[in-house]
């Protein structure tokens, strides 16, 4: 007979127990998870403005260098150093006595000559009808008629003193050549000044407008073309470029200019091409030499498809890739291609379809094939009314 002994009861209560508990766990591993719950975004596709942004700086629209062409002595400046200026304005008086005194003297040259053509004249004109009856030899007649065109010619040589001596004259009111604002003078009341001398007496600036010269890259260029030829890209409707600015502290440029021209030849140094626009500047806030960064408009892509950056992850190739919602709930992970970012999505330009249902939220739980509890949340609308920038 097997003794007893006070350990039976309980071993055998702990036995149960321990049962109990792999049953309910093999009961609990054999049920159906429930389905992963995620956010989703549906594909549609927008029509968006792209823009290529890229680095430049201003550029003057007209300068002009202001010279003498006379030799003189400065007697008057009369204009404030950094002010804005018109066209013909007088900006220096050169003393004009020894121009006066030519222009005068031209002037007297020239009556001369008229005085001896009216001489000449009668003359001419009494032999005329003098050598009809034989009065005159026709001898006396020539020499009439030579001495009234030799005094013609007079008169021609002397008018042209008297205007060279005019524009001399004139020379000495030196005025701006170009509407614009002036900048320092580099001569002084009581300084000589020679014709045609090197060096500048003031310079004038034209700020408005004013040019935005950037660098495209040639890539980028080849790619703008080609995708106008596709039709990927509609034109503006006046078939103009709009640029728009951003200063170097970041702020947003009030007005907006236009592209003007690029260049037909790509530098073989930095395989870009110059790109100038033509920005209004009527609070003189853009100068000559300034950094910018430009926007321009390239066009509008009717078909855009655009994907948040948060729903896109990399494969170990570094292949973008995003989790699709099929028609059954169930989830597969789907290679797409990219192109720019815009803002906070990505443009895509293979791998969605509109319509697609792509997750957002809850990624890291799901894997291929399995069932998800989709909620669909709003996509970033307004990224497709505004201007995009893609870089360059």
């Amino acid at each position: 007979m097997t003794p007893y002994t006070p350990l039976r009861p309980f071993l055998a209560s702990a036995v149960a127990l321990l049962a109990l508990a792999g049953c309910e766990r093999k009961s609990t591993q054999s049920g159906a998870m429930p389905p992963q719950s995620v956010d989703y975004v549906t594909m549609h596709t927008q029509s968006v403005v792209m823009t290529t942004s890229l680095p430049g700086r201003t550029d003057a629209f007209e300068i002009a260098q202001v010279r003498p062409q006379v030799t003189g002595i400065i007697q008057k400046r009369l204009f404030i150093e950094g002010a804005d200026v018109v066209a013909g304005q007088q900006l220096y008086q050169i003393d004009p006595s020894r121009y006066q005194a030519a222009y005068t003297t031209a002037k007297g040259l020239l009556e001369e000559a008229e005085a001896a053509e009216i001489t000449a004249r009668a003359k001419l004109d009494r032999y005329r009808n003098l050598v009809k009856d034989h009065a005159v030899s026709r001898q006396e007649y020539d020499d009439a008629l030579a001495t009234e065109k030799e005094a013609m010619g007079r008169i021609l040589n002397a008018k042209g003193q008297v205007e060279s001596a005019q524009v001399n004259l004139n020379y000495t009111k030196m005025n701006a050549p170009i509407t614009g604002r002036i900048g320092r003078t580099l001569i002084t009341v009581g300084a000589l000044v020679t014709a045609n001398q090197t060096n500048d007496t003031a310079t004038i600036t034209r700020l408005d407008p004013i040019y935005v010269d950037v660098n495209m890259p040639a890539i980028t260029l080849l790619r703008l073309k080609r995708e106008l030829a596709e039709g990927r890209l509609k034109r503006q409707p006046d078939g103009r470029v709009p640029v728009s600015l951003t200063l170097e502290d970041n702020s947003a440029y009030e007005f907006k200019g236009r592209m003007a021209l690029s260049e037909v030849n790509v530098n073989t140094s930095t395989s870009s091409v110059v790109i100038r626009a033509i920005m209004p500047n009527p609070q003189k806030l853009l100068l000559p030499g300034m950094y910018v960064h430009a926007q321009l408009e390239e066009g509008t892509d009717p078909n855009s498809i655009l994907v948040p950056q948060k729903a896109v992850s990399h494969n170990s190739h570094g292949d973008p890739e995003v989790w699709v919602i099929k028609q059954d709930d169930t989830v597969e992970r789907r290679k797409i291609q990219t192109s720019q970012a815009l803002g906070d999505n990505w443009l895509v330009t293979a791998g969605l379809q509109d319509g697609d249902r792509v997750v957002v939220t809850g990624l890291q739980k799901i894997k291929p094939g399995g069932h998800v509890k989709p909620t669909e949340v709003a996509s970033a609308q307004p990224e497709t009314t505004e201007n995009l920038n893609r870089g360059h």
